[in-house]
């Protein structure tokens, strides 16, 4: 019996026991071609490093960006730089017409509906503003309250087909011009170094077009029901009167 149960213990051991699964392929790290090349003498430039400004004209003593109003910290921002046509500090002359008529016409006001997210992690939110510009393009901004002010640390524009927020990411999502089935994918992250908000990740992702809406039924004609001679109701036949009814002139009973 002893033996017997011996054998049965070692069975169950052997039944949950690990198995190898194969040599474990070799970790390749990277190779480093042309260890050659000369060291670059000028450092290269970090995009998104102009993209800071002071916005004139806006007092934030308490640091509460949610008190703002959007459209006034883009008017005065764009102010700041009246020369300047598109890029960080300028918007298209149309946007900028469309800014100054944000009272007078509220509905063609480019200046869409902000958002608030502490990105710099400094325990304050920062004013996250969208505007709509002319051939599909959007520009985001982003400001940061600081020194009883506003400044400016992200301004980007593209064909913007997505904004997300992630933690203290921004990433946009864009059309990738001359490249059909891709768009770029960028998230930006606030750098203490250059005390702005940087493209940390950028990519292009290959993204599966949107099949075609169904096509819509062609309309149902309605025709009259018809009868067709073989189920058409037959006349009827010639009968003698009625009992119950009137006699004809002249008839005699």
């Amino acid at each position: 019996m002893a033996t017997a149960g011996a054998l049965l213990l070692t069975g169950c051991q052997d039944a949950g026991s690990l198995k190898p699964a194969g040599a474990t392929p070799t970790a390749v790290g990277p190779v480093r071609l042309w260890p050659e090349l000369p060291p670059i003498s000028a450092p290269p430039f970090d995009y998104g490093e102009s993209d800071t400004q002071r916005v004139p004209g806006i007092a934030l003593g308490d640091g509460d960006v949610h008190r703002l109003d959007p459209v006034a910290v883009v008017q005065a921002d764009i102010a700041a730089h009246p020369d300047q046509v598109g890029g960080p500090n300028g918007l298209h002359p149309e946007t900028v017409r469309q800014l100054r008529d944000c009272t007078s016409k509220p509905a063609d006001c480019p200046v869409m509906k902000p958002y608030y997210r502490d990105l710099t992690g400094d325990g304050k939110d920062e004013l996250i503003v969208g505007v709509t510009v002319t051939e599909q393009q959007t520009a985001i901004r982003v400001y940061m309250p600081e020194h009883g002010g506003l400044t400016r640390i992200m301004a980007d524009t593209d064909a913007v087909v997505r904004v997300e927020l992630a933690g203290r990411d921004l990433i946009i999502r864009a059309v990738s011009a001359g490249i059909p089935g891709y768009e770029y994918r960028t998230a930006w992250s606030w750098d203490d170094q250059q005390h702005a908000m940087l493209p940390a990740r950028d990519e292009i992702i290959r993204v599966k077009p949107s099949a075609p809406p169904p096509a819509a039924p062609s309309p149902e004609v309605l025709t009259p029901d018809v009868p067709t001679p073989d189920t058409a109701t037959p006349a009827p036949t010639a009968t003698g009167p009625s009992p119950d009814a009137p006699p004809s002139p002249g008839a005699t009973r």
